[in-house]
């Protein structure tokens, strides 16, 4: 089991992981269609999504968590 220390980045880390898929896979069924190589393309859109995603949560989550904490109500 791992660390409950460690419980903050892996959660970004599959959040990443988890939306860069899905993201990946619509945008490139939007733009390309679910004909032949389909999933070729997806794979190709997602090796390159991931990186993006996983460098986004770890440099916005330090900004956006203040910002929430100042939005959400203390009940």
């Amino acid at each position: 089991m791992i660390s409950k220390k460690y419980a903050q980045p892996l959660f970004m880390i599959v959040m990443s992981l988890g939306m860069s898929i899905i993201m990946s896979g619509v945008v490139t069924a939007v733009n390309t269609g679910l004909n032949n190589g389909f999933s070729d393309r997806w794979f190709h859109s997602f090796l390159f999504a991931f990186p993006i995603a996983l460098i986004t949560a770890f440099t916005l989550a330090p900004i956006m968590r203040p910002l929430v904490n100042k939005i959400a109500s203390k009940e």
